[in-house]
């Protein structure tokens, strides 16, 4: 009888573990954050692009569900959402802060990639120390600082073996002269950085003083295989 009960116990945990699973599978971030499809379209095509450029839909879609997410969980305490999408030419402006209680696009901007992630297109991505490559997933914002490149800001990764070493290979987000326009007429991209997201010198304090103290940043790009993703407890 004991027997029994013992096999009967693990067929039904065979059975309901794959469920818990799926419960926090990137793919169901709906199911988390109760935001399925006809929301999430009709989110996305009410953005208020304010004379900026909106992101792919694609992109904004797991932006979204991972913003909520990752709220509900209690990392975010600022309601501005951040996208870079690497799949994006770094000839382009492919980073949006987006104002989340006024459903609008409030800055966009040119940003770099790292130095061994590509050329014009970031191409390779890596959690590890000394790779030099830019990090993909979901990050918290975290405390201003001035460093080499002046006010720079601390991000902290939420994604576990995708980019929960941010803080510990120094990725943060900070100004830099090789992301200007200027730039790109001389070399045709833009420069490169260690990892980092760089972005402008002259938006830099404007962009940290928007996302600075646990806001979302969400770095997409095409071919991820979101499936891997592992969260941080």
């Amino acid at each position: 009888m004991k027997r029994a009960t013992f096999l009967l116990i693990f067929v039904g945990l065979f059975f309901i573990s794959p469920k818990i699973k799926k419960e926090i599978h990137p793919k169901n971030y709906a199911v988390n954050s109760a935001i399925n499809s006809r929301k999430l379209v009709s989110t996305y095509n009410a953005l208020n692009a304010n004379h900026f450029q909106l992101p792919n839909l694609e992109s904004f879609s797991e932006a979204l569900n991972g913003f909520y997410f990752f709220k509900e969980k209690g990392f975010f305490k600022k309601d501005f959402l951040t996208i870079i999408d690497f799949s994006l030419s770094s000839r382009v402006k492919r980073l949006w802060i987006i104002d989340m209680i006024q459903n609008k696009i409030v800055l966009n901007s040119l940003v770099a990639h790292g130095k061994n992630s590509g050329e014009e297109y970031a191409t390779q991505f890596s959690n590890a120390n000394e790779s030099k490559e830019s990090s993909l997933g979901f990050y918290a914002t975290g405390e201003i600082y001035q460093g080499k490149h002046g006010t720079s800001l601390k991000l902290d990764g939420l994604e576990k073996g995708i980019n929960d070493n941010a803080r510990k290979r120094a990725i943060v987000i900070h100004g830099a002269d090789y992301v200007s326009e200027k730039f790109l007429k001389n070399y045709s991209r833009l420069g490169k950085s260690y990892g980092c997201p760089a972005v402008p010198n002259d938006l830099s304090k404007k962009i940290i003083e928007l996302i600075k103290e646990k806001s979302c940043i969400f770095i997409y790009h095409s071919s991820s295989v979101r499936a891997s993703t592992k969260f941080l407890s």
